[in-house]
């Protein structure tokens, strides 16, 4: 996922007009947050940092990608956004795991532990 939110983000001049505006909020906003996604929370996943909230940005961008912007595509269209979306899915059911550099880091909030780890 980081390499598509590198690509959007670099080329970002170009793809401002012609993004997709899927709900409503007009093509930048849709592009920045789908970069915010797909390269911020991305790599926050990858870091093991705040993991189930950074798979909310994640699972939405696919939950778009697949049922709005290819909704009426072909399944094969819609194959990858459902994968990742899946994947995002679990993770966020079944926590990070025990290789997270979130253990590291002393948690303010302890009521919302389960969510930010």
């Amino acid at each position: 996922m980081f390499t598509h939110g590198y690509d959007k983000f670099m080329g970002y001049n170009t793809m401002v007009s012609v993004f997709p505006d899927p709900i409503g909020l007009g093509s930048a906003l849709s592009l920045q947050m789908a970069i915010f996604a797909e390269l911020v929370c991305a790599a926050l996943l990858v870091l093991g940092v705040f993991t189930r909230i950074s798979l909310v940005p994640l699972i939405i961008t696919m939950i778009v990608a697949a049922f709005i912007v290819h909704g009426a595509d072909p399944f094969k269209k819609k194959e990858l956004a459902l994968l990742y979306l899946g994947c995002y899915g679990t993770l966020f059911m079944t926590g990070p795991g025990e290789f997270v550099l979130q253990k590291y880091i002393p948690l303010p909030i302890p009521s919302f532990n389960w969510l930010l780890k």
